[in-house]
């Protein structure tokens, strides 16, 4: 009977078949998933927001120019969504933009019904975009071994 209840030594998704990290695991940015799915929630909303215009418009000129400004913010929402989920660089600029752009666009509308809950959903993700890109900006790929932390002080005892 064979016993399995040892771990494995390592994830065997990040290593091929000779040991190494597998390449496409070797340049992936941490928070990339992440990063999309905040994008893809930031174009749902800007949709949103273009529904709710043309439903409660009563004026089709301003109507038009907003509505249109919200399919164009989606459209790029949804660029650097499909850019960074094919590991680009421009994405995380573009997403750090989308983000800190965000909050200040939904309270320039001021959070008036019917866009109070669009308004503030997209304050939230805007930051949450915003300090996802900033947490992730430098990391291309997760730690592996041998890597440490030079902040950590460990103490070795000498013979």
């Amino acid at each position: 009977m064979m016993n399995n209840s040892h771990l494995p030594a390592g994830p065997p998704a990040a290593h091929g078949s000779g040991g190494t990290p597998a390449p496409a695991a070797a340049g992936i940015r941490p928070g990339r998933h992440l990063i999309t799915g905040l994008l893809l929630a930031a174009a749902a909303l800007d949709l949103t927001r273009c529904g709710l215009i043309l439903a409660t418009a009563r004026h089709p000129g301003p109507a038009a120019g907003l509505t249109a400004a919200g399919l164009a913010a989606a459209a790029l929402s949804l660029a650097t969504a499909r850019g960074c989920q094919h590991a680009r660089r421009w994405p995380a600029w573009a997403a750090l933009l989308t983000g800190a752009a965000s909050a200040p666009q939904a309270a320039a509308t001021g959070f008036h019904p019917p866009f109070t809950a669009p308004d503030t959903a997209t304050a939230i993700i805007g930051l949450l975009l915003t300090m996802t890109v900033l947490a992730t900006a430098g990391q291309t790929r997760q730690p592996g071994p041998g890597t440490e932390n030079p902040c950590t002080i460990s103490r070795r005892s000498t013979p």
